[in-house]
């Protein structure tokens, strides 16, 4: 059965989601704290400015959508190939727990040496996904 690969990917959308309301509102917040002037909003750089003090969760919620794109589009080469085995569920949960960490790291904890470690680790377990995928199909047609 290939469908539990979709839990760690309905996990990885929850995180986003997770990481947009937090930026939604902390935004609202500063908003409320800091009620911005037509000169905040003039610019992108005004308002790059302005919202600085809760930059974090966008910041975050932008990297979300760089290198989990590629795990969003081998979520569907493994199930329409069916080698959504094992194997790739674990190493998928461990890309997600890993994007977690980076994303609290990031956004609660502000600490850069932990975030850039889960960051790796998770690129590395991406890596390893679409070598497995890419050795699986060098199995299933040669």
């Amino acid at each position: 059965m290939v469908l539990p690969i979709l839990w760690p990917t309905l996990a990885l959308v929850a995180l986003i989601f997770a990481v947009w309301f937090t930026l939604f509102v902390q935004r609202i917040g500063h908003m409320r704290r800091h009620p911005p002037t037509a000169e905040d909003f003039a610019s992108g750089g005004a308002a790059l400015r302005y919202f600085r003090p809760v930059e974090m969760p966008a910041n975050n919620l932008a990297n979300l959508f760089e290198m989990p794109v590629l795990y969003f589009a081998l979520v569907p080469l493994l199930l329409v190939t069916s080698h959504a085995g094992h194997v790739q569920v674990t190493l998928a949960w461990a890309y997600v727990a890993l994007r977690a960490v980076h994303s609290y790291a990031h956004i609660a904890a502000k600490q850069v040496r932990p975030r850039f470690m889960a960051y790796l680790a998770s690129c590395a377990v991406l890596a390893a996904m679409w070598i497995g995928f890419a050795i699986d199909m060098a199995r299933a047609t040669g």
